[in-house]
């Protein structure tokens, strides 16, 4: 099929049935203006990241800003936050294929996260058929058959939030002026041309989860497409409101300059601690001093998470502005009651923690975890929509709290195994289109792929990298197990495309260099 398209704009992709009533002219317009007023801007804030990259590689350490000090000591606060998003005590996230928007709009959740990054597969079909099936959610219209089975929305559902893909990931299909347009500004255009005046009059609103950002500019250049967009759709200043998501050790440190430049749009911050952990591996992977434990020994308990997780507690509430406890990937396990009591207590002790520390919500990646933490966070929050009076005085995080990275032990053979394991069967589920997998009882999307190769990296350099049983991590021995792992997940019948995830984990985590994000190289392969 072909459609017509705005001046200097080209599709390098199928027009799939029902995709022309998303890339309209009108809409495909607002995604050229905003790309001709902010890709230069992009550029410049991704160069920015690589320079100081480059800085951290050589041992500079990580501070506050003493240029916005005036704004941490400043007295202002975000602006009120709009009534939809006022109670978000749990939080479901998920991919935008149509049977996880019904399951998770219908799954008793405050707010639905509805997912075009980390467990959405970036496929165009992808990407496109997910904007199709939010136009349809919305107005109530999709429903799904689908082994004999009908799925559809309930009277009562949760409020949507949309996180649109990073600063970092071009839409490579979508050319303007024949360069690519970012991913991000994408998806975002699209959802706020077809959908931002439909949620108003619903009563909801264009409501938006931010990911990977590394700098309050990054969070002003968001800012500036919002104010952009506003004018350009004839709604108000402020009728967006977007909920960032700390999952980087840089912005860590700049939390209440990331508030300060949304303020007008802001609602709020989230604890995303796969990716802060990631974060912090691929920040000081040439740290000698620096090696962290098997994943499963790196928890919200560490000191430098616990640390991460009271500031950014602290610093929301301080500026009236909600504070949302990220994700345990625990999820239920079918047919295995001793296993699945262990799994809800995991995530039970997750949220009375976050609740009690004094959180207004937290996520679950699964349906059958809503009622368990909503009970969590019930118990705490009571009626009340949250616990902005928690203000926490006794938490006082220094620059040295955020970069103690504890614990460094045990790095065991299951560990490495797992890493490896991971690795390749997130990959080649992700290469098939699948970027949300249950591996192992846990939900892992690209954030916990990224610790495992970015681990392995580390392990092999770092003179720390040691096996509890006095073997040194090397590229060799990674090399020796990958075909064992990889023999594993073809025995268990998995769909995927392994032999080439293999290779690719094999490369990534052995080579010299060390790759930003494994799905830029990966998106060029699908």
């Amino acid at each position: 099929m072909s459609i017509p398209l705005p001046q200097g704009v080209q599709i390098n992709a199928p027009i799939l049935p029902g995709f022309e009533t998303i890339l309209t002219v009108p809409a495909l317009e607002l995604v050229a203006k905003l790309h001709r007023a902010f890709e230069p801007r992009r550029k410049e804030l991704l160069a920015a990241r690589a320079e100081r990259a480059k800085k951290l590689d050589a041992g500079e350490k990580l501070d506050f800003l003493p240029e916005t000090q005036h704004i941490r000591n400043g007295d202002w606060k975000i602006a009120p936050i709009p009534k939809p998003l006022q109670l978000r005590r749990v939080e479901i996230t998920g991919p935008v294929d149509a049977k996880m928007v019904i399951n998770a709009y219908n799954s008793g959740a405050d707010s639905y996260m509805t997912d075009f990054e980390d467990s959405n597969s970036p496929l165009w079909s992808n990407q496109i058929q997910g904007q199709v099936n939010l136009v349809k959610a919305i107005r109530r219209e999709l429903t799904l058959e689908q082994k004999g089975k009908t799925y559809k929305l309930n009277d009562k559902i949760a409020c949507l939030q949309v996180r649109p893909r990073g600063w970092h990931l071009d839409e490579k299909h979508v050319l303007v002026d024949g360069k690519r347009v970012s991913g991000g500004i994408f998806d975002f255009a699209l959802f706020m041309f077809h959908n931002a005046k439909e949620q108003l009059a619903r009563g909801a609103g264009p409501y938006f989860y931010l990911p990977k950002i590394e700098s309050h500019l990054e969070a002003r250049l968001w800012n500036d497409v919002f104010v952009m967009t506003q004018n350009e759709l004839g709604l108000p200043q402020g009728t967006i409101k977007a909920t960032v998501l700390i999952e980087t050790i840089i912005a860590a440190f700049e939390m209440d300059e990331i508030l300060y430049e949304l303020r007008e749009h802001s609602a709020g911050l989230n604890a995303g601690r796969w990716d802060y952990i990631f974060s912090c591996i691929k920040k000081f992977k040439l740290d000698k001093s620096f090696c962290l434990a098997d994943r499963p020994k790196v928890t919200m308990t560490a000191p430098f998470m616990r640390s991460y997780a009271l500031l950014l507690l602290k610093t929301c509430h301080h500026r009236g502005a909600p504070a949302i406890g990220g994700m345990s990937a625990l999820i239920p396990i079918k047919n295995d009651p001793e296993k699945n009591a262990i799994a809800m207590a995991g995530i039970i002790a997750d949220k009375k923690r976050d609740a009690t520390d004094g959180y207004d919500g937290g996520w679950v990646a699964h349906p059958g975890l809503v009622e368990a933490s909503m009970k969590e966070f019930v118990d705490v929050l009571g009626d009340r929509p949250n616990q902005f009076e928690k203000q926490r005085p006794d938490v006082n995080v220094t620059a040295a709290d955020l970069l103690d990275f504890r614990p460094e032990a045990p790095i065991t053979e299951a560990g490495l195994r797992m890493n490896i394991g991971v690795g390749i069967h997130y990959l080649g589920a992700w290469l098939a289109g699948n970027g949300c997998v249950p591996i192992h009882n846990l939900m892992e999307d690209a954030a916990t792929a990224e610790i495992s190769r970015s681990q392995v990296w580390q392990w092999i350099r770092s003179p720390k990298g040691v096996l509890d049983d006095g073997r040194k991590v090397t590229a060799e021995l990674v090399k020796a197990l990958v075909p064992e792992e990889l023999a594993k997940i073809k025995a268990d019948g998995f769909e995927g495309k392994f032999d080439r995830a293999a290779e690719i984990f094999t490369k990534m985590s052995t080579q010299e260099a060390f790759e930003e994000f494994l799905t830029l190289p990966l998106y060029e392969e699908i």
